[in-house]
């Protein structure tokens, strides 16, 4: 049978072991210790005990949980007790039941005589603290309860400055429309019509539109009838004015540029003739948290050229009648009328057959001036629009598709204009009917392009192949048609220096009218 193992001893354990046995072997007697009472091994005598080896005695006291008198114990110490963590320490105590303990191993029954002393500590002073306010929920609503209230006043406040907010811009707007009642009433004679007041403003020479005053007030005074037309800028609304009717062109909000711009040209002095798009006034409407930016001007039922030609066939008249018009709108835009009261040289820069309007005795008059440029003589400068629209890439010239346009010079934007007006020149001429045969309507590079075509494509067919609206072959059969096919290709010449004026379109037009009149009564 295999031997038990025994259990390893430590040095300390060894030494203890031989002590123990030459004390029991030779009878030397260990340390005796005074205990009261001892009941436990190696007891030599009435409240004595004897201490293991290296051990010590004690005395202590505790104090009595009841409040009694304190409770004194001696002896020794057991052999596996740690007596130097056991002894060491000073006599002020936390404990809850105080309590006090003294060893000594100097001599026999050395704890006899030891009275042991406890102090108890006193506790660690701390602040007061209410009891509500101690514990992690107490502060959480605390917290809670002060930041409802705060977001509460911030509401109130904000409500209320809203509020007042709204009722000072209602005390305004009131304020505004008496005052311009009261104007209204001061400046519009009852029977005085649109006629007679443009009249009279052009004869102040204070702008091309009705007067300021009028102006103010006139876009409430407006019965908006229907929608005629809408585009990229917004509608085009037939409206009645003290039952006269006027069309009102009303920009999106986004567009504001473009109205400001089309409002203060139209109000330069001398601009008024009768090929361009007559002004009344220019207006904001707001009602309440919508605004309305409107341009009032006059109506014409025929609406733009684009819609005259789909609708009708013309004759030679018609078609010299039509061109001849629109020249004249154009030539009056590009000259510069010098003066105390004089008009700056105007460039259109969106020339098209939607841009010009058909007026009732079959003329035309250039509108649409939100993108136009004026020339300033006196400081040689160009005032360009400071808008970000472009002109319509289907009628833009090559210098502005290939981006070689010399922005500062004025000409050069004359010279654009010209081209797209010849493309408009060659629109008109396929509605002629020559011999009972006319074209239909189309616009020009329809065969090239499609509907809505890009940047690019207009630039590979106009700078690239060098590509201009076909002329059909029966043209050069009659007199007419021939002279205005020569004015167009001068127009749309690739080289802008080699286009003809605006003023040289007019007058030859002009020439060709006086031709098929005497022509036509001399047959007569």
């Amino acid at each position: 049978m295999a031997a038990k193992m025994r259990p390893y001893l430590g040095l300390r354990d060894v030494i203890l072991q031989i002590v123990v046995c030459l004390c029991s072997f030779t009878y030397v007697d260990c340390l005796l210790c005074y205990c009261d009472p001892c009941d436990g091994p190696r007891v030599r005598g009435n409240n004595t005990c004897e201490a293991p080896p290296l051990a010590k005695c004690f005395s202590s006291v505790a104090a009595s949980p009841d409040g009694g008198e304190d409770i004194y114990k001696f002896g020794c110490l057991p052999e596996d007790e740690g007596t130097i963590l056991l002894c060491h320490g000073g006599n002020e105590v936390n404990h809850k039941v105080p309590k006090h303990i003294i060893c000594c191993n100097s001599t026999n029954l050395c704890n006899e005589h030891l009275i042991p002393q406890y102090k108890v500590q006193p506790p660690t002073p701390t602040s007061f603290v209410p009891e509500k306010y101690r514990s992690n929920e107490h502060v959480t609503q605390i917290a809670l309860l002060i930041s409802v209230t705060v977001c509460f006043v911030i509401l109130i406040i904000t409500v209320t400055f809203i509020y007042l907010r709204y009722r000072k811009r209602e005390v305004r707007r009131q304020q505004y429309l008496e005052e311009a009642e009261q104007c209204d009433a001061g400046y519009i004679p009852p029977g005085e019509t649109l006629k007679d007041l443009i009249d009279h403003t052009q004869s102040s020479g204070s702008g091309s539109g009705l007067p300021l005053l009028v102006q103010r007030t006139i876009a409430k005074q407006i019965h908006l009838v229907k929608s005629v037309g809408k585009g990229r800028y917004g509608e085009v609304w037939k409206g009645k004015w003290r039952g006269e009717s006027v069309a009102v062109k009303i920009f999106f909000t986004t567009e504001e540029a473009s109205w400001f711009r089309e409002t203060e040209l139209y109000q330069t002095v001398l601009l008024r003739h009768e090929n361009i798009l007559g002004f009344i006034a220019a207006d904001i409407k707001g009602t309440g948290g919508w605004t309305q930016l409107f341009l009032i001007t006059d109506y014409h039922e025929y609406g733009s050229l684009y819609d005259y030609l789909n609708e009708r066939i013309l004759d030679t008249n018609e078609v010299l009648r039509l061109a001849h018009t629109a020249a004249c709108g154009l030539a009056h835009l590009h000259t510069e009328i010098f003066g105390t009261q004089g008009k700056p040289a105007i460039a259109h820069r969106d020339i098209k057959s939607k841009n010009i309007l058909v007026k009732k005795n079959g003329t035309c008059c250039i509108a649409d001036l939100g993108l136009a440029v004026r020339f300033l003589s006196d400081s040689s400068e160009v005032d360009i629009a400071p808008n970000t629209r472009q002109g319509t890439k289907r009628y833009m010239a090559p210098e502005v598709l290939d981006e070689t346009l010399n922005y500062s010079h004025f000409d050069a934007y004359r010279q654009s204009d010209m081209y797209a007006f010849g493309l408009v020149l060659w629109e008109i001429a396929r509605r002629c009917q020559l011999g009972g045969i006319c074209e239909e309507y189309q616009v020009p590079y329809y065969d090239a392009v499609q509907n809505d075509p890009s940047f690019d494509d207009m630039k590979k067919v106009v700078c690239t192949d060098r590509r201009r609206p076909a002329i059909p072959n029966r043209w050069t059969a009659d007199e007419y048609q021939r002279s205005m096919t020569k004015l167009m290709t001068e127009c749309w010449h690739h080289t802008p220096a080699a286009r003809l004026t605006a003023l040289r379109v007019k007058k030859t037009l002009f020439k060709m009218i006086e031709n098929y009149e005497l022509t036509t009564t001399i047959k007569a």
